[in-house]
Formats: C-alpha cells, structure tokens, sequence
C-alpha cells in the first residue's frame, strides 16, 4: 500500500509554521499595546504577550527544522533555488530575533536584570518589531517558494523560461 501523501516529509513544514506566524504577530502587538497602559493595567498584557512570545519563539525553531527536512525535497524541483535559501536565512533571522527577545523578556520579568524594567520592556518591543520585519519578508521568501518556484502550488514549465 503506498504511502498517504500527508505523511510526506515536505508537508510537515507548512503544518507547522503558521503557529510561529500568529503567535509571534499577536506576542508583538500585545507587548506594543502593553506599552501605553498604565502599569496596573499593562501586566495582563505585558504576560499575555510573554506567553505568546515564548511559545512563538519555541515553534519557529520547530518550524526551522521541518523545514530543513523539506528542504532537500523541494530544492530539487524549484527554478531559482535562490529563493529557498533567502527564505531559510530570513527564517533564522527571526528566530534568533524572537528568541533574543524572549530570554531579555524572562531575564526582566524574572528580575535577573534589574536595570530599568521599563527600559527593557522597549528593547523587548524593539527587538519584536524587528522579528516582525524579518517575519514578514521571510513569509513573502515562503510564498514565492510556493506559488512561485513549484514549491507547492504552480507549476512552472520544464525550462523554467518565466524566470
């Protein structure tokens, strides 16, 4: 019997990278509108956003490697294999970014760093809108790859002569 085309390794990747997308969207627009409360008020938020942050940061480190397990499989049958290789060093951007984010935002809200809290929490938010940044053009990168390159969706001619 063959094998069921979910179970292919390639499918694993998109499966698993849109939990980092909302998670660390939602952890930055949180940690930004904690910002402009009052402090009673912004801690609801300010630890809303810490959970999404860390679980976000966790998931695109998983997302990182299923997509290095699919790599291998679709690098094969793109155009411009250039496209790929953007996107995974976008996607390490963010997750390096994101994660830099969240061991700031444990050491603060631990107080392991006890220098100026409300310092901290802007470098938190600074450091999220970066990862947004990368965020955004690595899932531009991951589209191309799709609906672009043959990564899933289109299919280009056998000579690739739209590129």
């Amino acid at each position: 019997m063959a094998e069921p085309t979910f179970w292919r390794t390639e499918v694993w990747h998109p499966l698993t990278v849109h939990f980092p997308i909302a998670l660390l969207i939602f952890a930055t627009l949180l940690k930004l509108f904690a910002l402009f409360l009052k402090p009673a008020s912004a801690e609801f938020w300010q630890k809303s956003g810490s959970f999404l942050l860390y679980t976000g940061a966790l998931a695109a480190w998983v997302s990182i490697f299923t997509g290095d397990m699919a790599d291998g499989i679709v690098s094969r049958k793109l155009c411009d294999p250039t496209v790929l290789k953007d996107h995974e060093i976008y996607a390490q951007y963010l997750a390096y970014t994101f994660t830099v984010a969240a061991l700031v935002d444990i050491a603060q809200r631990s107080q392991l760093i006890k220098f100026k809290p409300r310092l901290l929490q802007i470098l938190v938010v600074l450091l999220l809108l970066v990862g947004s940044g990368f965020l955004a053009y690595a899932s531009h990168l991951g589209a191309q790859v799709v609906y672009q390159q043959a990564g899933g969706v289109y299919i280009p001619s056998g000579n690739c002569a739209e590129f």
